[in-house]
């Protein structure tokens, strides 16, 4: 077996612990915020948490633009990707991209039927929410956000794992 052993009290190497995360594969999404300022972000920390009342998830480093967006109370979206649209998650993730509405110019996306959030076109699925709760993660800010409406298309996910994306099939 290859990699790297740490035993409890061992400083935990930041690439080891990078790589051994990157071996879950997740799913890809996009977080979009349409005010006060218009903005998206690739992330792929997304989780189920809650279906009664509907709550879900998403992790936020706390120095990403996104991180300031996301206060109590405000309205943001969760688009899954499909196996064809890694190129937005690429774009998404691109931090030399436009900022404001000019980064949704290359991008389909949709107005949101309750909050008006831009959403990703043609994505699996997409999620509009609201920030119900902040809580400390370490370098990231965890974010529950209470979920208002959602759409559900058929099709394969956009994967990531060991820092690649990939399709089911894939990998």
């Amino acid at each position: 077996m290859s990699g790297h052993a740490v035993r409890s009290g061992d400083r935990i190497d930041d690439r080891a612990l990078r790589d051994a995360f990157g071996a879950f594969p997740t799913g890809v999404t996009v977080v979009t915020v349409g005010a006060p300022v218009a903005h998206g972000m690739t992330a792929n920390s997304f989780t189920a948490v809650s279906l009664s009342p509907p709550l879900l998830l998403i992790c936020v480093h706390r120095q990403a633009l996104m991180h300031g967006l996301l206060g109590i109370g405000t309205a943001f979206g969760i688009s899954v990707l499909a196996e064809d649209q890694r190129g937005l998650a690429g774009y998404f993730s691109d931090r030399s991209r436009p900022g404001g509405t000019a980064q949704f110019h290359d991008a389909a996306t949709v107005a949101g039927r309750c909050t008006g959030v831009p959403l990703i076109a043609h994505a699996l699925a997409q999620f509009e929410c609201e920030v119900r709760h902040r809580h400390d993660g370490g370098d990231h800010t965890i974010v529950v956000g209470g979920v208002l409406s959602l759409h559900r298309a058929d099709g394969e996910p956009l994967i990531f794992r060991s820092g690649r994306y990939g399709t089911t099939n894939a990998h």
